[in-house]
């Protein structure tokens, strides 16, 4: 875990009240076009929904952190919008702001969107957020919730993207078979979340490893940059992990799948009394095991720009 430095403060500042329009780099959805906000998917049944979802989060996210377009958070985001992320105050009104001040500070700032999921009126999105060019970034996963085809709801979860990995691989990228960041079929989602919810909940809630021989592949590919790759490094490095905090408590929050990636959003709880931090962990799932695995870690600090807390 990085600390909070006051760029990413500024930063998530902006990406905590988001919005859109803009060139979204996504994987192509067949979705109406989002000028009609919310209307435009009517009659085309779930999946228009969802690719409209998706389609919103991630040019909300491109347009206004890129270019502080202020004119789509008028006609895209809810006034009573509603942040999590601790640095943002509530309302439309503080987007429009922020999306002016963070464009003029970092005016070539780059929302890099790697994969984006959807379920319910939920959306997720997995980006590598470069202020700078040529600094590696931050890896951030935001979440928006919908309603009535607008944006109602922000948490995000944010952390600086370190020198190097101890497995290799980046925090962004897809090693496991097929190398693509869209998501695998829909007709995937109800059974991957109930597999990785019930593997989440013994391994980290119950702290039982055993769960990694009963749901891990033989093939598992690790993007958290602390721990070694495969199954002997997950089990290595939960195991030193759950020693050091015995008194461990891990509380999810929200689970969002589409065809093979589940993401859970978590509160960790390193022992009782301390704040904790704000995880997102997101699985690959293929054959019925989790094959590949994605997290951001923030820490939940003491005091919030409002009143919701980051769960």
């Amino acid at each position: 875990m990085t600390p909070t430095t006051p760029a990413r403060r500024a930063f998530i500042a902006l990406a905590a009240s988001t919005v859109l329009l803009g060139a979204a780099v996504v994987p192509a959805v067949a979705s109406p076009s989002v000028a009609s906000a919310g209307a435009g998917y009517a009659g085309y049944g779930d999946a228009a929904r969802l690719g409209y979802q998706k389609a919103v989060a991630s040019r909300v996210l491109k347009g206004v952190f890129e270019r502080g377009d202020t004119r789509v958070v008028d006609r895209f985001v809810r006034p009573d919008y509603i942040q999590h992320n601790p640095f943002a105050p509530d309302g439309a009104e503080t987007l429009k702001g922020l999306a002016v001040s963070v464009h003029q500070q970092f005016p070539d700032a780059k929302y890099d969107i790697q994969r984006v999921i959807s379920e319910g009126d939920l959306v997720l999105v997995h980006s590598n957020v470069v202020t700078t060019p040529g600094t590696r970034g931050s890896a951030v996963f935001d979440i928006f919730r919908f309603q009535d085809g607008k944006i109602a709801e922000h948490w995000d979860v944010g952390q600086a993207v370190p020198e190097s990995s101890v497995n290799g691989n980046d925090m962004f990228s897809t090693v496991s078979w097929p190398q693509t960041s869209q998501p695998g079929p829909g007709f995937l989602t109800a059974y991957n979340k109930k597999l990785v919810t019930a593997a989440f909940d013994q391994l980290l809630v119950k702290k039982d490893l055993s769960a990694i021989d009963r749901y891990w592949g033989t093939e598992y590919h690790q993007h958290n940059p602390g721990i070694e790759d495969g199954v002997a490094g997950v089990k290595s490095g939960l195991g030193a992990y759950f020693s050091a905090f015995p008194q461990l408590k891990v509380e999810p929050k929200r689970v969002i799948a589409e065809g093979d990636l589940v993401a859970v959003h978590s509160h960790y709880i390193p022992a009782p009394g301390e704040r904790g931090q704000a995880i997102v962990d997101l699985f690959r799932v293929r054959g019925g095991k989790i094959v590949e695995h994605w997290d951001v870690v923030q820490d939940v600090p003491e005091s919030s720009a409002n009143e919701n807390g980051m769960f």
